[in-house]
């Protein structure tokens, strides 16, 4: 018997998981071997609203705890993330659909969430040159916010665990409008509480700046002091 486990749709829904399945996108994330099984994400424009979701698929892609000693798809851990990271204010992209389903002792998953329309990820906006183009005061405003961002997620002893420029996305359009650099975390399937904010923090950080693709040193040091700050004042920006 199917197994469903799903957000954003009724449980006894058997069908929604199906229906969900059936989008065909173009690979942005082409399904790649790991864990033991397959994972990808797609993007898809819905007919009619023109929306765009970016689905991540996954076969037998699973992650082992105490709690789930037998696996379960990261797609499941991934949604609790991605749910307690916007509790904290930390902005992730908004969760659409996730679902999993356990058929003759394999399991497939499903991740849906909308694009973030505007957003380019941080090694992009390094290789792109936009800290000249946007200029010196909204440059500041990015790595402000920035630092506030990770200040909040460390401070409720969330770690990212895989903070790459590639998974720390920049919107510098509301710039002009409210003085502010918008800026997103995504890619959360290896995100994890912590005992501690120090070690949430300490390997997140770590992280971050061997994989700083482009960004000056300079600039990792304002950052790093803009992250401090909102450490101890609380990540309020």
């Amino acid at each position: 018997m199917a197994q469903l486990i799903a957000a954003g749709a009724p449980a006894r829904s058997t069908d929604v998981f199906d229906r969900w399945w059936s989008l065909q996108g173009a690979w942005v994330e082409a399904p790649n071997q790991r864990r033991g099984g397959e994972s990808g994400v797609q993007r898809v424009q819905l007919r009619g609203s023109g929306e765009v979701l970016y689905l991540k698929r996954q076969h037998e892609h699973l992650y082992r705890s105490l709690t789930r000693p037998f696996g379960a798809p990261t797609a499941l851990r991934e949604q609790r993330a991605l749910q307690a990271l916007e509790t904290l204010g930390v902005r992730v992209p908004r969760l659409v659909y996730c679902g999993a389903r356990k058929e003759a002792g394999h399991w497939r998953a499903l991740l849906i969430t909308e694009a973030l329309e505007g957003f380019i990820d941080l090694d992009q906006w390094y290789a792109e040159g936009m800290p000249e183009y946007v200029g010196p005061e909204a440059q500041q405003a990015m790595l402000r916010q920035l630092g506030a961002t990770l200040a909040r997620l460390h401070r409720g002893r969330w770690q990212h665990g895989c903070l790459y420029g590639k998974h720390v996305f920049v919107n510098a359009r509301s710039f002009d409008r409210d003085g502010v650099v918008e800026v997103a975390l995504l890619d959360l399937e290896k995100s994890r509480r912590r005992a501690r904010v120090s070690t949430a923090s300490r390997r997140d950080i770590e992280q971050l700046q061997r994989h700083r693709d482009g960004m000056p040193d300079a600039d990792w040091a304002c950052l790093l002091e803009h992250y401090r700050f909102h450490l101890a004042r609380g990540s309020r920006p």
